[in-house]
């Protein structure tokens, strides 16, 4: 095991490459635990920007922007995984970074993290790698459909991927996402979803939040449900082991989500890698006595990892723009107070002002002694937003 980095104590600075809401509550938790923090983001109204000691209002590969980051901040990171991996390598060269580019660019390409499942052991779809018409009617890839068409950099929330038949459909679905390098996946028989997020330091210590069961609308996380009967033991132990091989393998230090599909009769196979916190664990703020917020810095700062535990049952729900035009196409205040009459919930509003269809414009966290009670006090407040039931 690797010595731990030295600490970095409060009152020195951490940057973070991002002003969403992922940097707006690492940001939070930084200034709680009593650093100074400073954002690198383009758009004057980032919720993290707005929120942070320092925002640097420039291009992610601005070179004076980033030469202000390394002057102001004793350490970096990252809250999503599309910043170019080479920033990271060069900010890496003046300042500590975490998690490191080498890391981050397995996660940035679809093709390198499927070889690194593969090399940690870990089992995964059926897969193949198309980036040419011969490889769209390559009659060995007929055996992966129905499948779906993943584009290989550059997609989240079920953007720049295709569901597809046969053949004809793959090179045409090829063809529509701009006929760039794309990885086709088996379709699998699926039961659920769930994700591990697990946090490690620089000197290989991991912990981890309890294993999260996970609903999907649309590519995008509506519910997440975390309590001891939300998986079967066992599956939870494969996906703890799975989720910590993946973190060791990549030499990780930082916050990462490793997202799973389970199958019909048990089986699981990873999906991918968020090198950040992850929308499945926000309920952590709430619901743990470390969120994944707290785990960020403590990562990035090199202090110790004490394993989080959860203290609340809990259930989160993501409040998307959509729910701001429940009544039509006028944009109305959803009802916060109403919502909050209810016992057990926590309203995280992420700052942006303009509510759109499928923005992740906040969450709701909702705590309760047991199982049951979190969630049928969920489903009574998805009722009240207008929410699907789950």
């Amino acid at each position: 095991m690797k010595p731990a980095a030295t600490p970095l104590l409060p009152g020195a600075t951490l940057g973070v490459l991002g002003g969403g809401q992922l940097g707006r509550m690492f940001v939070h938790a930084a200034q709680s635990m009593g650093y100074y923090t400073a954002v690198l983001d383009p758009d004057p109204h980032s919720p993290a920007g707005r929120v942070s000691h320092h925002h640097i209002q420039t291009a992610y590969d601005d070179h004076e922007g980033l030469a202000r980051l390394v002057q102001l901040c004793d350490a970096i990171t990252t809250e999503f995984e599309n910043v170019p991996a080479q920033v990271l390598e060069a900010l890496a060269q003046r300042r500590r970074v975490a998690p490191a580019a080498a890391a981050v660019a397995v996660a940035q390409d679809r093709a390198a993290e499927k070889a690194h499942f593969v090399r940690c052991g870990v089992p995964c779809a059926p897969h193949a790698l198309i980036s040419s018409a011969q490889d769209c009617a390559a009659p060995a890839h007929a055996a992966l459909l129905p499948g779906i068409l993943k584009t290989a950099r550059l997609g989240y929330d079920g953007k720049g991927q295709a569901r597809v038949h046969t053949l004809q459909e793959l090179a045409a679905a090829w063809q529509a996402l701009g006929g760039v390098p794309c990885v086709l996946e088996q379709l699998l028989p699926l039961d659920f979803e769930c994700s591990v997020i697990v946090a490690r330091g620089s000197d290989g210590q991991c912990v981890h939040l309890p294993p999260q069961r996970n609903l999907h609308r649309d590519g995008i996380l509506a519910v997440t449900e975390v309590y001891a009967q939300n998986m079967p033991q066992t599956l939870m132990q494969q996906a703890l082991e799975a989720a910590t091989s993946i973190a060791n393998g990549l030499a990780y230090v930082g916050v990462l989500c490793v997202e799973f599909f389970v199958l019909h009769g048990g089986r699981l196979v990873v999906n991918e890698i968020a090198p950040r916190p992850h929308n499945s664990g926000h309920y952590s703020l709430d619901a743990c006595d470390l969120s994944q917020f707290e785990l960020q810095v403590r990562t990035l700062a090199g202090l110790p990892l004490t394993p989080p535990r959860q203290h609340s049952a809990a259930v989160m729900l993501n409040l998307l723009g959509d729910l701001w035009f429940t009544q039509g196409e006028a944009a109305h205040t959803p009802p916060w107070a109403a919502l909050l009459a209810l016992p057990g919930m926590h309203l995280h509003l992420y700052g942006k002002a303009q509510p759109r269809r499928g923005r992740k414009m906040g969450h709701l966290s909702v705590t309760a002694p047991t199982p049951e009670a979190a969630r049928a006090a969920a489903l009574q407040a998805a009722a009240l937003l207008g929410i699907a039931p789950f």
